[in-house]
Parts: structure tokens; sequence; C-alpha cells
């Protein structure tokens, strides 16, 4: 306890002798104290007013002759400690010093016990010393923070335990609330619909544990009067009251005279009452979408209509379905993810173009926007309507231009509406068709070239972790370079090798290549996929043995995944895979896990190390409480077995901090890189 500066204390006594006893004592045990004496009530009232002192002795041979003293300290200095000095102490002694307001009574004869009460007040005292500091630190801090609230143009709420406990002036304007009364204490899911409940909390969490970064997050605010609000929202964590918390943030637009200029430019491109592009912008926005080059899976544009429209504009009559019309606009616009495109075509009808990882997820998106139309009711006015949509969509080629699979997308729609309607159907060109075999023959060929001439690359993919593990884990995929050294995806290329049986070709150099990456960048784990054509190989094992000991790998660094409509189809070999790749040192993965009818079946007879959860159960999953619910259980299947998850084709921060609340473990995709579909033939 030795100080570098000499510790104040008043000693208050008629004779000096008691004076020099504490003052040695406590110097000879280490503290370098100074001692003020003081003999009478006047000049311990000048002493206390000082305000420097952090101990007082009263040496007074009577309790009573204390009194008067203790008097003075409580008028002047309440909180500084008093120790009474008696010739004896007492039970009776004792109660009455405290009855005072005495801390405790020493006699001079033990110094030992006079040392240690001394040390044990003086401790507290500078305890109280950095708790005011310290207090008087959060009450600045405090003030800041009402100060920062106040003065913010963001739109800014506080949120501790899924409790709101602060709402700045912004915030109450931007929603409408009367004043932050009306939110603060209440549950933040009691400001935002359902369907946005399962991302914020998610978010809310990754956020709490650190892990949610620079994400905007699309929620739902609920309006008073039952209006609804799409908002942005920005989350970071800090302290309040010395409590963790979580800041949500809806940003103001910043202005100046370009982003002024270039904000109406664009408005000027959008239909008022969606907020979607309009028709002509649509279609060049479109027509220059289509011009760049596709970086992995598939292009489709897509229409949907509202069915039986001719009964609604007689009920509820024209006005009021233009209503409808804008407001099932609207709630498309809130299902695009990021990239897509999409517009009012006609004056009953929205096209979008979108880019998906295979025909799995295009329909399931396709789907779910049909799905969420039927579920939803529409307020148009004092009414509530019901109603059902159809949507016919097509592939875009590279080298068509937008009005061909946009027709064709239309004439989809028409049919699957003459059907009946609340429905979906998507067509291939038949032209397409008819040129498959030629198409196919002259793939075979280029293939067949860029084996020999060695003209196929990896392409790697992060899988990032939901759990905090910082571990280099690719997904691995092929690319192939024509003549002119230019990139071929593999969504262009792997389909028609699989039906000229040249997967297996293309099979061993991506493992093989996959191999060499490990042993020169040595990654935790790199995933590889294999075709069925390999899956039946029965010269699998030897090769891959032969691999081993050229590369000198450790294998279990390099997991091998097959689809689950694969390793269904084809069940004894996907069950001898696995023996052999775990004879060898490899790891096993199930990849679309989820897109069968029942894949928890799969696993009861084929044991794997990782299940990649299919990335069409991503489309829609952040405001899809089945979907969530399917989602959850094949986590629970996969974490009842000790089977690491991943999921397939996140591309949206929504979609992540709903997985995030799910349990998954691992995502990749276009949130984490651009989407790399490889299409493998089955």
């Amino acid at each position: 306890m030795a100080e570098t500066s000499a510790i104040p204390l008043i000693v208050y006594s008629r004779h000096q002798e008691a004076v020099e006893i504490i003052n040695s004592t406590l110097r000879n045990a280490g503290h370098p104290v100074h001692c003020a004496w003081v003999r009478d009530l006047a000049a311990f009232g000048d002493a206390l007013a000082q305000g420097r002192a952090q101990l007082i002795f009263v040496c007074l041979p009577d309790a009573e002759d204390a009194a008067p003293v203790m008097e003075l300290r409580d008028r002047q200095a309440a909180a500084m400690p008093v120790v009474l000095v008696r010739d004896t102490v007492s039970e009776d002694g004792l109660t009455r010093a405290l009855e005072l307001g005495a801390r405790d009574v020493v006699t001079l004869k033990a110094r030992p016990r006079l040392r240690a009460v001394a040390e044990r007040e003086l401790h507290l005292a500078r305890l109280d010393t950095a708790l005011a500091g310290t207090l008087a630190s959060a009450h600045q801090y405090r003030d800041q923070m009402r100060a920062f609230m106040a003065g913010s143009t963001d739109a800014i709420l506080h949120v501790q335990e899924g409790i709101v406990v602060d709402a700045n002036p912004a915030w109450i304007e931007l929603t409408g609330l009367k004043d932050a009364a009306a939110i603060v204490g209440q549950p933040l899911m009691d400001a935002f619909t359902p369907a946005s409940h399962a991302a914020l909390k998610g978010a809310l969490v990754a956020t709490a544990q650190g892990k949610w970064s620079d994400h905007s997050l699309k929620a739902t605010a609920v309006l008073p009067g039952g209006g609804e609000m799409l908002l942005a929202l920005e989350l970071e964590r800090f302290d309040f009251d010395g409590e963790p918390a979580v800041r949500i943030k809806v940003p103001t637009q910043r202005h100046d005279s370009v982003s002024i200029t270039q904000q109406l430019a664009e408005a000027l491109k959008l239909d008022t009452g969606t907020g979607l592009l309009k028709r002509s912008a649509f279609l060049e926005t479109g027509r220059a979408q289509l011009a760049q080059p596709l970086k992995g899976g598939l292009r489709a544009v897509l229409y949907l209509e509202p069915d039986k429209l001719a009964a609604l504009d007689s009920d509820p009559g024209p006005l009021a379905l233009e209503v409808l019309l804008d407001s099932v606009g609207a709630m498309l616009r809130e299902q695009l993810q990021p990239g897509d495109i999409g517009g009012r075509l006609t004056g009953r009808g929205y096209a979008v173009l979108i880019e998906r990882g295979n025909t799995r997820d295009l329909d399931a998106f396709i789907r779910h926007l049909v799905e969420r139309v039927a579920g939803h009711v529409f307020q148009v006015g004092e009414r509530s309507l019901s109603i059902t949509a159809s949507a016919g969509a097509a592939l875009c080629a590279a080298n068509k231009p937008l009005p061909g699979p946009l027709n064709v997308a239309i004439r989809s729609q028409r049919a699957a509406a003459a059907a009946g309607g609340n429905r979906t159907l998507r067509q291939e060109d038949r032209d397409e068709s008819r040129a498959e075999a030629e198409a196919d023959r002259t793939w075979a060929h280029q293939i067949k070239s860029a084996l020999m001439a060695n003209r196929f690359r990896l392409v790697q993919q992060p899988i990032a972790s939901l759990v905090g593990e910082d571990r280099s884990m690719f997904d691995l995929v092929v690319r192939m370079l024509d003549e002119r050294g230019q990139e071929v995806l593999p969504s262009e290329f792997l389909t028609a090798a699989s039906r000229t049986d040249l997967m297996k070709n293309i099979d061993r150099w991506v493992v093989g290549a996959a191999m060499s990456f490990c042993a020169a960048r040595k990654p935790h784990k790199v995933f590889v996929r294999l075709s069925r054509d390999s899956l039946r190989d029965e010269t699998l094992a030897t090769w891959l043995e032969q691999q081993l000991k050229a590369s000198r790998i450790e294998p279990s660094h390099v997991v091998i995944q097959v689809s689950e409509e694969l390793a269904t189809r084809h069940l004894k070999e996907a069950k001898a895979l696995q023996q052999l790749l775990a004879r060898l040192g490899f790891e096993f993965a199930v990849e679309n896990y989820g897109s069968g009818r029942d894949p928890g079946q799969l696993l009861s007879h084929v044991p794997v190390n990782y299940v990649k959860i299919d990335g069409s159960l991503m489309q829609g999953l952040a405001n899809d409480r089945p979907l969530q619910e399917r989602v959850k259980a094949l986590v629970e299947q996969a974490r009842e077995r000790s089977i690491t998850t991943i999921a397939e084709r996140v591309e949206d921060a929504n979609t992540m901090a709903v997985l995030w609340q799910l349990g998954i473990e691992f995502i990749q995709g276009y949130f984490v890189n651009s989407p790399e579909e490889v299409v493998l033939g089955n």
C-alpha cells in the first residue's frame, strides 16, 4: 500500500503523543502519511474545509466528548471516515461509536490493530474515490450519448436483451410515433412485422457476440395505425450504462449537388407506385446486364401477374385495382436479392431479371413469390383482399437479346394462369432443345482439347464461419479456357460433358488439382465434387491411392462431396465411396442436402462429415417461417449425428442472420463471395 506522495490524515487530540504514535505506527508499516494535528473544533473545521484528508482519528477519552466533533464532521464532510481512539475497547463503547458515525474504535496500545483498521479505511477511501470518478465518467458519457442521440439525423434505437432502452427524435419522426415512451421499454420485435423477426434476432445475437460487421439488414417496421415501412438497418455493438447493448441505425442520406442530380435521374426511372423500374428503364438495364459476362450459375427472366384481373376490375373497381397492383409490386420489390433487376413491364404485370446458382434456386425463388402473394392480405381502402398470382420464367442465353426469353416468360405466365392460376411455369426454348445434340458434339471436342492442353483451372470459393472459427475452407470449382484463353463457365460445358461421358476425366483433373492446391497453400479444408461417373468408377480407389502418394498431402484436408440426389439414387455406390474415403483418410460431404423427400434417411445409411444445405432453401428464407422450420429440422438432423452444417448460396445479410439463429455453422455463396455453382450430371 505504499504511496508515492503523502497520505493526508487529521488527528484530533489534546496531546501530541497520540499524533506521534499514529504517525510512527503507519510510517513504520510503509504508509507515507502526513498527520495534521488539531486540538479544538475551530481548527478541526478548518482542516475539514481543505477537503484533502483521507482519514480522521479522534482521540478523546469519552465517547460523549466526541459527539460534537462527529456532528461537525457530518455537516462538512459526511463521507470522510472517522476512527475513534480510546483507552480501552468494549462492546458498549464500540456500539456507541458506531451510533455516532465512526467506522471503528482502536487503542494506541494495540498498534497492529490500529494499523490494520487504518489500512482498511484508507483502502476503502481509495475505492470510493475511484468509484466516484467512474460514476462521473459514466454520467459524462451518458450526457454525451444523449447529446449524440438528440443531435443525430440518423434514426437510432438502443437495444439491451431484446428491449428498446432508448430512441432518438429522428427514429420517432421516421416511424411516426407520438414520443419515445411509445417504444422505450418495449420488446424490439413489437416494432417490426413477424416476417422480420428471425433475421432481427439472428443479427442481434451476432452483433452482441461481435460477429456482425457492415451488413445492412432489411426489416419491415410497424407504423402507428397499422402501416408498414421497409428499413435498411445497420447494427453495432456498444456499452449502454456499462452493459453490452446493440445500436440499430437507419442512416440519413447525405446530399450534395452531384448526388441529388444522380438521385433525380434514378428517380425518373422508377415507377412511383412500386419503386420498381419503369418498362423502358427495365429493358435498358436488363440489356446492359446481359452484356456483362456471367460469373457463375445462370440468368433468367420471370414475369408475374395477379390472377383473374377481369373480376377484380369490376369489384373492387379500376381505381382500387391500381392500388392493389401497386401493393403487389411493392411486395415483389421487397423480395429482390442483391443484383436482381425488377420492373413494371405492363400495366398489370412485373418482370425480374435474376442470377441464381442453378435451376432449383430459380424455381424456389419463383415459387416463393407466388406463395407470398397468395398468403398475404392486401389492404385496399377499407377492404381486405386475398388474391393469387401466376409466374412464368425462361433462361437467358448469353448470345440472345432480352425480348426473346421475356416473351417466353410472358407466354409461360399466361399458360399458368389459364391452367387455374396460383402456379409457376418455366419453359425451355425449343430451338435450344433441337440444337442440343449438335452442341454436345462441339463441346465434347472442346473439352477433350482442353484436357490434352491442360486448359482447365480451379476457382476457389471461400466458406465462411458463423461460429468464430478462423479456418481457411474453400469450395473448389473448375473453369475451362477456350482456345483463345477465354474463361468458360461450368454451366456451359459440364452438362454436355455429362451427356458425352467425359465427367470422369474432368473429376480426376479437379481432384488432382485440389491435392496440388493443398500441397501449395496448406488450407484447412477444400471441397471437391464427384459426378455419377466417378461414383460408379471401380478404379477410383487405386487412382486416389496413387494421387496421395504423389502429392504427399494429409488426406483429411480434402472433402469429397456428392449431391443428395446422386447419393440417394445410387445409395449402394455412395456407401461404398464413403467407406473407401474413410479408409484413405478423406472426409465426405453431401451437398444440396434437403432437396429430396427424406434426407435424414440418407444420413442413417451413409455417414458423412458435412452436409451442405441446399441453396434453393435459401430463397426467401428470411421471411418464410415454414421454410425456416424446415431448415432448422435439417440442422437438428445433422447435429444429432455430429455432422457439420454448411449453407449453400447465401446471397444476402438477412438470410445470413436467420441462419445464425438456426444454428448453421458455415456459409458459402454470394454473400461471402460471388456464387460459383457447378452443375453435375446425376
